[in-house]
């Protein structure tokens, strides 16, 4: 890490997980400094679903709020706000996080991507196929992140079982289907060879 952010050693979540791991929390110095109408700002620059945004927030500004409120991508829910239920879940950097318990300046330089860029071409990708083939929503609300939560998984196990599919999606909540849909669908994509 260069001397342009700072870092602290901490204790984080391995989001989706619920395993605790050693890591480094870093974000930009710029955080220490630059004012902007008597609010302490950042200048944050982010991939999103491919597209390059730079702007100024505040570094107490959550990722989910920047996608939604700065960016526009409300596909990604406001669920909890306590990082339980997993609607919020984006892929930073390919590996799925809970958008609400990261900070926008976290993800300075980063690539994010959204259940908006998950479609390819206009088409829905063949993960968003599978969840619609096998009926894996009622009200949609936790559906971006449970999609998002299972391409990280495929991406890191291709085949998995419904055992390792349950265990790869325990940190998403879901209070309609009781999930065998949802576990179904992510199986559907798997046999189809959808690996992201």
């Amino acid at each position: 890490m260069g001397s342009d952010y700072l870092s602290v050693n901490a204790v984080v979540p391995r989001f989706g997980t619920g395993v605790m791991m050693r890591g480094v929390l870093r974000w930009p110095k710029e955080c220490a400094g630059v004012r902007e109408g008597g609010n302490r700002v950042a200048e944050v620059t982010v991939s999103v679903d491919g597209v390059k945004y730079s702007d100024h927030v505040e570094p107490r500004l959550l990722l989910v709020h920047y996608l939604r409120e700065v960016v526009g991508k409300t596909g990604t829910p406001v669920g909890c706000d306590t990082s339980n239920c997993g609607a919020c879940t984006v892929l930073l950097n390919g590996e799925s996080v809970k958008s609400c318990s990261v900070l926008a300046v976290q993800a300075d330089g980063a690539e994010v991507t959204t259940i908006q860029g998950m479609a390819t071409d206009g088409g829905l990708h063949p993960l968003q196929e599978a969840f619609h083939a096998e009926h894996a929503l009622q009200c949609g609300y936790c559906t971006p992140g449970m999609i998002m939560a299972a391409s990280d998984l495929l991406r890191e196990n291709p085949h998995p079982s419904d055992e390792e599919i349950r265990e790869g999606l325990e940190g998403n909540l879901c209070r309609c289907t009781g999930y065998e849909n949802i576990v179904r669908a992510v199986r559907r994509a798997s046999q189809a060879g959808v690996s992201a």
